[in-house]
């Protein structure tokens, strides 16, 4: 009675939207999985997952999420339909998935109870917490220990999440972590790195990514600070405006007295350069392999940081940002939690913090823990792709 009371009055909420429904583009022959992501932000894990399963599987892949995502091949994307029951319905009809994934914890009941109607299979993977479908929060008794009943398996990112999930009615849920990303390591042209890796032997190099004007001083500060510490200390200085390198290389050689090269001259970093001053972003992969220590450029005193730091994570570089991650601020939560990443506050921690990463035994323990987040994720796209193999060969 409670489930009736509950459904009924979620779908009453539903004729209230007036959203238009997305065009449909004509679906592709052969077999369609679906995946939904509730918001860019847990959709990386899904691409990579939709990778797989176009490559594996011989399957085309649709993406639905509210805002426009990057897309891998054989993959589509649409904005969600609403959630009433008509819009599911249609939805349903038009695509005729083989499985439906879904991610993070989003519940949308009139597609789940349409799902179950039909026996389409459907997993929740990325699963922290399960809410109702935002816009559509409400008192509807009974509605989402129903909806969750629905979901054949919940693969929960932790033992907190399995337990939420557990408690708001989810029969099947078990712990398998976080999705594997995409790879953020960048391409890099090995006799390049060999060159300038034989020219800087054995000194210390610490990367300044992306630098904006507002953080020019700030990293220049820093340099000036641990070369007390280490003479031989080399800075890679990539600055956010290319144009800025001459400006840059003139400015430090008349005020700090360093001797700088810079790339776009053909310069090489002999052992007198202090600065080394790149102007393509394509070659990001080769100062990340080369420097220990890479800072995030943005994020201190820019409008936020501008590159992934999944990107030195990947590449074994210890990573320091400031208090604006911009728009990865999920990924640096993530990077702190497993203590791998250093925070810094002002542009003075920002020396300090690269004073105490110069011995090479704690940049390495970053650059590991780093790494090795970097790196997971790979067993439960395993076990997702498996899933839906046997779904196609009709085991599930």
């Amino acid at each position: 009675m409670a489930l009736s009371l509950g459904r009924t009055l979620y779908n009453l909420t539903g004729r209230r939207l007036s959203e238009p429904t997305p065009a449909r583009p004509a679906r592709p022959p052969g077999d369609l999985i679906w995946l939904h992501a509730a918001e860019v932000g847990c959709s990386r894990g899904l691409r990579q997952l939709a990778l797989r399963l176009v490559v594996e599987l011989d399957v085309t892949v649709l993406l639905t999420c509210p805002e426009e995502v990057p897309l891998t091949f054989g993959m589509l994307h649409q904005r969600p339909p609403l959630d009433t029951p008509a819009e599911t319905k249609a939805f349903l009809a038009h695509w005729a998935p083989a499985l439906a994934v879904m991610a993070e914890g989003e519940l949308r009941p009139a597609l789940l109870f349409e799902a179950a109607e039909q026996r389409l299979p459907v997993i929740m993977v990325d699963a922290r917490a399960p809410y109702i479908v935002k816009g559509r929060e409400g008192w509807y008794p009974g509605l989402m220990r129903a909806a969750l009943q629905s979901i054949g398996q919940v693969l929960a990112v932790d033992e907190a999440a399995a337990r939420a999930f557990r408690r708001a009615g989810a029969a099947e849920v078990a712990v398998s972590g976080r999705m594997e990303e995409p790879s953020a390591a960048l391409p890099y042209h090995e006799p390049e790195r060999a060159m300038l890796a034989g020219l800087m032997a054995t000194r210390p190099v610490w990367l300044a990514a992306d630098v904006p004007a507002a953080e020019e001083a700030a990293v220049i500060a820093a340099h000036r600070s641990a070369l007390r510490l280490a003479h031989r200390l080399l800075l890679i200085l990539v600055p956010q405006d290319p144009a800025r390198a001459a400006e840059l290389a003139a400015f430090m050689e008349a005020s700090e007295g360093w001797t700088v090269a810079q790339r776009s001259l053909e310069q090489e970093p002999d052992a007198e350069t202090e600065v080394y001053i790149p102007d393509n972003a394509v070659e990001y992969g080769l100062w990340y392999r080369l420097a220990p220590v890479s800072y995030m450029g943005g994020s201190l005193l820019g409008e936020g940081c501008a590159r992934n730091p999944m990107e030195p994570a990947a590449l074994g570089s210890a990573i320091v940002y400031g208090p604006r991650p911009g728009g990865y601020g999920s990924v640096f939560g993530r990077l702190g939690a497993a203590q791998a990443a250093r925070a810094v506050g002002s542009a003075g921690d920002l020396g300090d913090a690269l004073s105490d990463l110069l011995a090479p035994d704690r940049a390495a323990r970053l650059a590991q823990s780093a790494w090795a987040l970097a790196s997971d994720g790979v067993e439960v796209t395993d076990r997702v792709v498996d899933f839906a193999r046997g779904v196609l060969d009709g085991g599930s």
